[in-house]
């Protein structure tokens, strides 16, 4: 029986908070009434607003699905994904979020490439900066979109009755309710569902562990469990799990060096009205993100264990292990609470990379090219639409785990823009010519190791991440040529 009819409280506190989010972004849409509130929130917003925010936009399905998923496939070496987050949120703060701050202060700066172009001469660094920042926005998109689709799946119990559409079918409706309050009311509405969206996320990242923890028979039981079955055994629970030290050491050096080019976070930081309150930043920040990782470790550890305890079937696609688990394990007021939190993790990240995306092809392309969009509050719409299909588009092909997916366009951010931010925000010496030659080499670099990597071709050592080697030769390049 579809889960619609036989537990409808699930589906009931999730349809909720779907009108919620398109109530807000109908209010927002009222006060929608210029480009500066589309793609920047007026530059109104508190330091509480700005962090939730933040933490709001790189906390996805990513974690909240992908994170248990993957750790199902590995072990606890995605945990190293998670392992920098000690001390990111102080060093996008401390190095990058002030600079930004100011430069907003003194040019009309909205984006990214827009920060380019005031430091480095030339269109080229600005230009390909925009290129890295929508081909990023499009596979990190693409996450979510998917990640949306795998959980309307459970929800709606479609894989019975749709066949083989029932998940574009499922992406389809998450897309519409993102475009619904995106499209409507911008940044504007993508920030204050990020409020709600934030509070919704903690809550249920610490009900969802502490009963993870309670299903597993305690942590000494879940380890005993998952070390003594055939199907995982004791290298799970090794500290590099199931994948050569290459792979969990890329990933803690993909995350915790790549967070400086994220331009989905760093965006936020134009939106702060008092650039004082930023010394606090890094409290409310990495405090909020280390609860919501709590969701990652309760069910990524949990789920190995019921399986090896005989209590689930295995799975047959790692990214179910969040929703099955809900369905499975968890009340029905919390769980539907729980969807209704992972649905907030997936939608405002969504959001903020459709802001992103059209920002870039409504503001940052048009400048390279010497143009000048006459209506950019409704081209910034149109191009929401586009960038949302695009991403729709690219989900259902790629084929793999959300996770992998995150990744990837995580990966593309680093490699492309880190470098060039990071030092070029705080070092003179680094010139136009070693910023483009840093955003060209960490962009053709990740997308060709990636596309090498699908095609069954191997150029690097096994184990290694595409975007870990596209960070560290960007980074050299960067510094080379300087």
């Amino acid at each position: 029986m579809p889960l619609l009819a036989s537990r409808p409280l699930i589906a009931v506190t999730a349809a909720l908070y779907l009108a919620a989010v398109l109530a807000i972004g109908w209010w927002s849409w009222r006060r929608t009434r210029t480009a500066r509130d589309f793609f920047i929130a007026g530059r109104r917003l508190g330091l509480v607003v700005t962090a939730l925010a933040a933490m709001s936009a790189s906390f996805s399905g990513f974690v909240f699905l992908g994170g248990p998923g993957l750790t199902y496939r590995i072990g606890v070496a995605s945990l190293f994904i998670n392992l920098p987050v000690a001390f990111t949120a102080a060093l996008t703060c401390w190095v990058l979020a002030g600079r930004l701050r100011a430069l907003s202060e003194l040019r009309e700066v909205y984006t990214i490439p827009e920060a380019f172009a005031c430091r480095f001469a030339g269109r080229s660094p600005a230009a390909l900066a925009a290129a890295a920042v929508l081909i990023g926005t499009v596979g990190y998109l693409g996450s979510q979109l998917l990640a949306l689709g795998r959980l309307a799946e459970a929800i709606l119990d479609t894989r019975a009755g749709w066949g083989a559409w029932s998940l574009p079918g499922c992406m389809l409706i998450g897309l519409a309710v993102v475009l619904g309050y995106s499209v409507l009311g911008g940044m504007l509405a993508g920030v204050y569902t990020d409020v709600l969206q934030g509070l919704l996320m903690l809550g249920t990242a610490v009900a969802v562990f502490g009963y993870a923890l309670a299903a597993g028979g305690g942590i000494t039981r879940i380890g005993s469990s998952i070390a003594a079955s055939a199907e995982f055994g004791p290298g799970f629970l090794e500290p590099f799990g199931r994948v050569p030290a290459t792979t969990a050491l890329g990933f803690f050096f993909v995350f915790g060096i790549g967070v400086l080019g994220q331009p989905h976070v760093l965006h936020k930081f134009y939106m702060l009205r008092d650039s004082a309150k930023l010394k606090w930043m890094p409290l409310v920040l990495a405090g909020s993100q280390s609860v919501c990782l709590l969701i990652w470790l309760g069910i990524g550890l949990a789920v190995p264990a019921l399986v090896a305890q005989g209590r689930m079937p295995p799975l047959a696609n790692p990214d179910d292990a969040a929703p099955l688990f809900l369905l499975g394990f968890v009340p029905d007021v919390v769980a539907g609470l729980a969807v209704a939190g992972i649905l907030a993790a997936i939608m405002s990240t969504a959001d903020s990379f459709l802001n992103i995306g059209s920002a870039v092809l409504v503001r940052d392309l048009p400048r390279v090219l010497g143009r000048t969009p006459r209506d950019r509050l409704g081209e910034g719409r149109a191009a929401t639409v586009a960038v949302a299909l695009a991403a729709g588009s690219l989900a259902y092909l790629y084929d793999d785990l959300i996770a992998l997916l995150g990744t990837f366009a995580f990966g593309t951010f680093a490699a492309a823009l880190a470098p060039s931010l990071a030092l070029g925000l705080c070092w003179k010496r680094v010139s136009s010519r070693a910023a483009a030659a840093s955003v060209s080499s960490g962009l053709v670099l990740n997308l060709g190791l990636e596309a090498c990597g699908r095609w069954g071709l191997a150029p690097l050592a096994e184990g290694s991440l595409p975007a870990a080697a596209a960070l560290a030769a960007s980074t050299a390049v960067l510094i080379v040529v300087s």
